[in-house]
């Protein structure tokens, strides 16, 4: 199997140039969230999003959920993908395809329980790609991405086998358990965000021993 990597909540130039050489294959650039780590500012966005390599993906963390507000959004920050941290409504995907031309569409799913099995069913059909996580989106401060909190993996898996689009996995990942992580659920694709920092900095050491852990895990699998 081939497996991607994305670097989460990259925070400059530096650090997804230093994301890059490790070996990924694409960042996430954070807007505004109710709550989590790595939030950037959309200018900053744009600058690391425009001088990205051509074969590194860039996607943007939205917490918006009004079609037209992403659709702005996007005019401003200029990524490849756009990843959907909150549920959309379905009737909004084909307002973004009309208007987003060949921008890539991730669905988020904060896997809390089998009602998101459903939910994934549904989503696997309008969006490219689905994204599953270990937020709680219906928290007080909802929180909808980078907890460091692992979820259920074997309804992760669950999802993996049943959906037709791909799927990323993200939540509490690290060197520690990436291996297991594609053993059990056989992902698309691995999205890290505190599993490679230290005091809110991308760590090199850490990050190369991530991408290490996963692409080991390839070929173990």
């Amino acid at each position: 199997m081939s497996l991607h990597i994305k670097i989460c909540c990259i925070a400059s130039q530096e650090e997804m140039l230093l994301a890059h050489a490790a070996g990924a294959n694409a960042v996430g650039l954070v807007s505004a969230m109710p709550s989590g780590p790595g939030v950037i500012d959309e200018t900053t966005i744009a600058r690391v999003a425009a001088a990205a390599p051509t074969e590194l993906d860039r996607f943007l963390l939205t917490s918006l959920t009004d079609p037209r507000e992403i659709v702005a959004q996007h005019a401003r920050c200029r990524t490849r993908t756009i990843q959907l941290c909150r549920s959309v409504e379905p009737l909004a995907f084909p307002i973004l395809r009309a208007a987003l031309g060949d921008v890539q569409l991730v669905q988020v799913i904060h896997v809390e329980g089998e009602e998101n099995l459903e939910e994934a069913r549904r989503y696997s059909v309008l969006a490219d790609a689905l994204l599953l996580d270990s937020g709680r989106p219906n928290a007080k401060v909802p929180e909808l991405g980078g907890t460091g909190r692992t979820h259920d993996w074997s309804l992760a898996a669950r999802i993996v086998q049943e959906v037709p689009c791909p799927v990323w996995l993200a939540g509490g990942l690290g060197p520690h358990n990436a291996a297991q992580a594609i053993a059990q659920v056989r992902p698309h694709g691995l999205d890290i965000c505190s599993g490679v920092r230290t005091n809110g900095q991308l760590d090199a050491k850490k990050l190369q021993a991530f991408v290490a852990a996963a692409r080991g895990g390839v070929r173990a699998g």
